[in-house]
């Protein structure tokens, strides 16, 4: 082989080293391009994780903001609705006003005075409003049940009875007083089981009324016992309560003496 030849094949090797040293350094290249662009992908998947992370908890947000602003809006609309008491009220408030009675009874006589006076006038003033309140509260929802119209007007007399007793007991009441305004109540009673039996109704008049007015009105200044004007103002009441007591009977007897005619 001349030197020529072996020349060319030196050139050629060399080449062709040439060549693969070229093609090497294209690849390290074109690595060396995709590897931040595959670093970059980890990056970009976290970064999107944390943006629907973001969104989703936004999201739930606005659920709870939404969700109390109708609990809200709903708490408004029940406010403003207008309540309506249910049907046992009024019986409740009876039963409460007949349990009351005892606890009046131990203030006004074994408690010491004057302490025993304003808190036997609070229990007594607390138990007649109980009164007022469960009856207009029958009436204007038609609550009206048997139970009631047994037991409201036993509680009431109960009430005012056993107040005025304690007043005979503590001798700011005469005896004789008493004794006509409790037989007045069985008379009248009495009247109204007669009345029952043959189908009449005995609603209460304008005098009887008045009368259970001015009888509480006598016992809540009694029970206090502050002296003065207050005790002369009692007596007045003690007066006119009587006067109401005769006036309403006779009146009761009088506007419904058919009920006492028997039908042959």
């Amino acid at each position: 082989m001349s030197d020529r030849e072996k020349d060319r094949m030196d050139v050629d090797r060399e080449g062709i080293f040439d060549d693969d040293a070229v093609q090497a350094d294209m690849v390290t290249q074109d690595e060396a391009k995709a590897a931040p662009e595959s670093t970059a992908e980890p990056a970009q998947k976290a970064e999107q994780a944390q943006n629907t992370e973001k969104a989703s908890g936004a999201s739930q947000n606005a659920k709870k903001a939404a969700a109390k602003a109708g609990k809200s809006a709903a708490g408004k609309k029940k406010s403003g609705e207008k309540w309506v008491p249910g049907p046992n009220l009024p019986n409740q408030l009876t039963i409460l006003r007949i349990c009351m009675i005892p606890l009046f009874v131990v203030l006004l006589l074994w408690v010491k005075k004057p302490a025993g006076n304003i808190l036997a006038m609070i229990v007594f003033i607390a138990a007649s409003l109980t009164d007022a309140f469960d009856g207009h509260i029958a009436r204007k929802y038609n609550y009206i049940t048997t139970f009631g119209k047994f037991m409201d007007p036993l509680a009431d007399k109960l009430l005012v009875c056993s107040a005025m007793i304690c007043l005979v007991d503590l001798g700011r009441l005469e005896s004789w007083i008493v004794i006509i305004i409790i037989a007045r109540e069985f008379i009248i009673s009495g009247f109204r089981l007669i009345a029952v039996e043959k189908g009449v109704v005995i609603a209460a008049n304008y005098w009887g009324k008045l009368k259970t007015v001015f009888q509480m009105l006598m016992v809540i200044l009694m029970i206090g016992s502050f002296g003065g004007v207050f005790n002369m103002t009692a007596q007045i009441l003690k007066w006119i309560a009587l006067a109401l007591t005769v006036i309403s009977l006779v009146t009761y007897l009088l506007q419904n003496r058919q009920v006492l005619k028997d039908v042959h």
